[in-house]
């Protein structure tokens, strides 16, 4: 195995998977010890398949899927079909949006606390904030 960066780069799908079984562990409130210990891992070995540093066998995923109580498809939505003729780069770039805005520790958070928000006025104000906030941190970087 050559030492180059792409060596190194997690694969797509592995990135995709890692970040599936993160959402889900966190949605139901599962930390990485409780999983790894129900999986007979280390905490380590599960943070390495939660960023897609490490493969997950299939032996492995269908463990983890039955620890989760998910089916194992639920890992691979959002993915492209791998033998469709037309991608739908449109749905795919939604998908990854959505995948990356839930991996983050407070996306989650948000995306369940949002929509109890009943005001859509202050739904509105709250996003006003974040995309001002968002332009705000664009300038500075590029400054």
């Amino acid at each position: 195995m050559t030492d180059t960066p792409e060596a190194r780069t997690p694969n797509v799908v592995d990135l995709h998977v890692g970040g599936r079984v993160r959402m889900r562990r966190k949605m139901l409130g599962v930390s990485q010890e409780h999983l790894a210990d129900a999986l007979g891992l280390t905490f380590q070995q599960v943070q390495k398949y939660e960023r897609g540093a490490n493969r997950v066998s299939a032996s492995k995923l269908y463990e983890i899927a039955k620890t989760l109580q998910v089916p194992v498809p639920y890992f691979f939505d959002g993915l492209a079909d791998p033998v469709a003729d037309e991608r739908d780069d449109v749905g795919e770039a939604a998908n990854r949006v959505i995948t990356d805005f839930l991996n983050t520790p407070e996306g989650l958070e948000l995306a369940a606390i949002f929509p109890k928000i009943g005001k859509g006025r202050v739904r509105r104000q709250i996003l006003d904030l974040v995309r001002a906030m968002a332009d705000d941190e664009g300038q500075q970087k590029s400054s």
